[in-house]
């Protein structure tokens, strides 16, 4: 199951985010979304667990827990929607 992390400080790593979730299962990939200019974190993030029992525990587990000073919003991440493309800018 995929699952959406906001609300994250922008302190917090890809190691912080496997380390949180990694106490409710295993976790195959957890990734913060960053800028591709400046390299910031954007403030969230997606968790990818491979069990669905364990992903729901986190998402119950974690949602609405403190780390670092916020409060975490999470629950399972919605497919990416189909965008129409970007008219050219000249």
């Amino acid at each position: 199951m995929n699952i959406y992390v906001g609300n994250l400080p922008y302190s917090v790593t890809d190691g912080d985010l496997r380390e949180a979730f990694g106490a409710y299962g295993n976790v195959t990939s957890a990734t913060v979304i960053s800028d591709k200019f400046s390299g910031q974190s954007k403030g969230f993030g997606f968790v990818e667990m491979s069990d669905n029992s364990e992903a729901d525990a986190a998402i119950k587990g974690l949602n609405g827990a403190d780390m670092k000073g916020r409060a975490l919003k999470v629950n399972e991440a919605k497919p990416r929607e189909q965008r129409p493309p970007r008219a050219p800018r000249y």
